[in-house]
């Protein structure tokens, strides 16, 4: 199966945590609070429902992996995840990345090996 890339850009924010221990999540909200402890990026150019369909309809695929590379400055991080057929992709602001099989509107992906405190 030939891959499939996506790309967008995504802010800091002074509010940032990033001190949870399961999930990432990256919003298009412009405004953070302290309790957003899974947020690593704001005003990010896309949300779940903004993805293409063909992301969408390869991240559905029965076995499929998603590689996410987060890159900020001089640091890189690469994430390993999977798909569902379960993913939804319907939030219209939201990303969120899980360690878990949890699935909503808002998941990205499953099953990650790093979370939000996983990350530099």
């Amino acid at each position: 199966m030939k891959p499939v890339i996506i790309a967008f850009f995504a802010h800091g924010h002074e509010n940032i945590q990033a001190t949870h221990e399961t999930t990432f999540e990256v919003t298009k909200e412009t405004t953070l609070t302290k309790r957003g402890d899974c947020i690593i990026a704001v005003e990010a150019t896309k949300g779940a429902a903004d993805l293409p369909l063909e992301f969408k309809e390869a991240a559905r695929k029965k076995g499929a992996q998603i590689t996410i590379t987060i890159e900020a400055g001089e640091l890189r991080e690469i994430v390993r995840t999977k798909g569902s057929p379960r993913l939804l992709f319907t939030h219209p602001t939201d990303l969120v990345v899980r360690k878990t099989d949890y699935v909503c509107g808002r998941t990205l992906a499953i099953r990650a090996d790093k979370a939000a405190s996983d990350l530099s």
